[in-house]
């Protein structure tokens, strides 16, 4: 185990460099590093503008949602909970698709609009998985967030069916995500919004465990089970909903990487957490670098990427797992 961790850190950092190498504008090692380090050199303004906050953030979102998989996951006890399947994807796509829609101007228009319409599904699924005695339930969890992603989705096929075709294109464009915005800005906003969701899940590893367990084992060994699955609910909820207003809607990285370092590792959450957070920032990475790359000039949504790479993934995990 210590040694496939330490293997991590070297794969990691060749994702990394991949992602500022690759590009419409294909960069040597040495290009990268003089880019990196010399403010004069020709490749600095691609490396350091245009590529560093690109794949920091891809990094980021990617880790942030993976984790949010593995915490659910444990929270509800069903190995196909993800971060989208709370209704998030149809609360934060109605929003973007409202602002696009009605061409609502500034660069910060429709990442809000989204925030707002996935806070706004999370609140609505929260009300509605309340039963008696204000208890949480996992199973109504996963059902009002079915229901409320279908009628948000809904509502978004209707806005675009009624949209001009730029506002259409731009519309499905941005719901199969990207990080074509990406800047320092926006990295910095993101990274200072997760870090208390993320740190809040990892001190939760404990419980997490416990809770994987199920309900009366984790309430006998001292879990306080439903304000766990309120703490896990919410902070999941936020860094999911930061995670689509920042690039869209990408679908797979939360659940596909838990499956797949749980299948390898399958250690404590204390363990398990970084391990997902780090896999699923490289696989992100990885698909970005795809998506700019494989149709040059042009550049495919991010979401195709991970939904060509993670349903194939997923069968061979699935079939694994059952047999």
């Amino acid at each position: 185990m210590r040694l496939r961790s330490a293997l991590l850190v070297p794969a990691v950092l060749l994702c990394l460099v991949i992602g500022l190498a690759a590009g419409t504008v294909p960069l040597s090692l040495a290009q990268v590093w003089s880019g990196l380090w010399h403010s004069d050199a020709g490749s600095a303004v691609i490396v350091r503008e245009l590529r560093a906050p690109r794949v920091l953030l891809a990094f980021l979102v990617g880790g942030s949602l993976s984790v949010c998989g593995a915490a659910l996951q444990a929270m509800i006890r069903n190995p196909l909970a993800e971060p989208y399947l709370l209704g998030l994807s149809g609360g934060a796509g109605l929003g973007a698709v409202i602002a696009i829609a009605t061409a609502a101007t500034g660069p910060w228009a429709v990442p809000v609009a989204a925030f707002v319409g996935a806070a706004a599904a999370v609140a609505l699924v929260y009300r509605l998985s309340l039963v008696a005695g204000r208890r949480l339930d996992p199973r109504v969890l996963l059902l009002s967030g079915v229901v409320v992603g279908s009628f948000a989705g809904a509502l978004m096929s209707a806005i675009i069916v009624l949209s001009p075709a730029a506002g259409i294109r731009n519309a499905f464009l941005w719901l199969l995500g990207g990080f074509g915005g990406a800047s320092w800005q926006a990295l910095g906003v993101f990274t200072a919004y997760a870090a208390v969701p993320l740190g809040v899940i990892g001190l939760s590893a404990r419980s997490l465990d416990l809770l994987a367990l199920g309900e009366e084992p984790a309430h006998h060994l001292g879990a306080d089970v439903d304000r766990t699955r309120r703490l896990i609910y919410v902070c999941t909820a936020l860094l999911t909903a930061a995670s689509v207003a920042t690039s869209g809607i990408i679908g797979f990285v939360g659940l596909v990487v838990p499956h797949a370092v749980r299948t390898v590792a399958r250690p404590l959450h204390r363990t398990l957490l970084p391990l997902v957070f780090v896999v699923g920032g490289s696989f992100l990475v990885l698909s970005d670098v795809v998506s700019r790359t494989i149709v040059r000039p042009l550049e495919l949504p991010v979401g195709v990427i991970t939904a060509l790479v993670g349903v194939p993934l997923f069968a061979l995990l699935l079939r694994r797992t059952l047999a």
